[in-house]
This record gives C-alpha cells, sequence and structure tokens, in this order.
C-alpha cells in the first residue's frame, strides 16, 4: 500500500467523494436512522450535489480527500460561518471515511486539512455537528480535542434525530496536530 495522500478535491472527485459518503453513511448510522432511508440513499443524487459545490466560485468552502492507493477512501469539508454560532465562525461541515480505511490517521489529517483552510480564511474556532448516538465519531473529535457545547433535538430529512455540537477553539494546535500545514500549498 501507498502512503495514504491528503489534497483539495477537485469537480471529477464528486463521484467518488459520493460513493464514500453513501457507503459510510449506510455502514455508520445502520440502527441508528431508519435502513428504508439508507437503502434508498443514492450516489447520484449525492454526486450532483457534489459537483455544485466542488465546481462553485471561490468561496470559503474547502474539501478535501484522502487518497489510498490512488482511490479516495474519505474526505472531510469546511466552511466559515456566515453567522458564528455558539461562538465558533467555521464548520467542519462532514467527514467521511470507508471503514476500511478508517484507523490510518486520515480522518485527524482530514479535519487538520479542513481546520488549516478555514484558519486561511481567518476562522479562529470551528464547530462540528454529530448524530448523539455515534459514539466512534464523538471519541474521535474529543481524541482531537473537540469540546461538547451542547447537545440537542433536531429535523433530518424528515427523521427526528439528536445532536451534539463539538468546537474546537485552539486551531493552531488542530493543525499542528494533523501535520495539515503542506496539504494547501
Amino acid at each position: 500500500m501507498s502512503e495514504p495522500r491528503i489534497r483539495l478535491a477537485q469537480p471529477a472527485d464528486a463521484p467518488a467523494i459520493a460513493q464514500v459518503r453513501v457507503d459510510a453513511w449506510r455502514a455508520t448510522y445502520r440502527g441508528l436512522i431508519p435502513d428504508a432511508y439508507l437503502d434508498s440513499m443514492k450516489v447520484e443524487d449525492s454526486a450532483a450535489l457534489w459537483d455544485k459545490v466542488l465546481t462553485a466560485a471561490p468561496n470559503t468552502t474547502n474539501t478535501f480527500v484522502a487518497e489510498v492507493d490512488g482511490r479516495i477512501a474519505g474526505f472531510a469539508a469546511g466552511m466559515m460561518k456566515p453567522e458564528a454560532k455558539l461562538g465558533f465562525d467555521a464548520e467542519l461541515t462532514g467527514i467521511y471515511i470507508v471503514r476500511e480505511a478508517q484507523r490510518m490517521g486520515l480522518g485527524r489529517r482530514l479535519v487538520a486539512a479542513v481546520a488549516a483552510a478555514q484558519r486561511a480564511h481567518g476562522a479562529a474556532g470551528m464547530i462540528v455537528w454529530v448524530i448523539a448516538a455515534n459514539r466512534g465519531a464523538r471519541s474521535f473529535y474529543e481524541r482531537l480535542g473537540a469540546e461538547l457545547l451542547v447537545e440537542q433535538p433536531f429535523t433530518w430529512d424528515g427523521l427526528d434525530l439528536v445532536e451534539a455540537g463539538y468546537g474546537w477553539h485552539d486551531l493552531p494546535s488542530l493543525v499542528a496536530a494533523g501535520g495539515a500545514a503542506a496539504v494547501l500549498h
């Protein structure tokens, strides 16, 4: 296996990002979200959304992919918030890694890349939302030094769920922990 690589996503990555997202949702959220919802997810619909994100005019949204042996095995995205939420001006909007590529340090590196990009846009802190029952993701964010801010009910695509909000106040330390500086240049 070659050394995994983190890089900025390109428009041509949209189908692979969509496949990772759908596969990761089905693997991670089975038992937390109704099977019918997970089974109805379509890679084509997700690819169309990611194509729009990746072909948009320059803005404060950034998406990074993790390549393992030339294949996209994960991605993370973030953006500056139009208005600060709970005192945080940037958000990690998503991070998904296929099951077989987890525990390789890709998540840490992807989060650091997003934090570095948001910091370059002027972010002082970053928030992330996670389904509260997703213990694996919560533990991951806690290991990266995120602070639990709130748990609250929310509705996602007609599903009533509970989300947990985590935040990082020290983006330079988060970036350094993931070694992301080289990704942006």
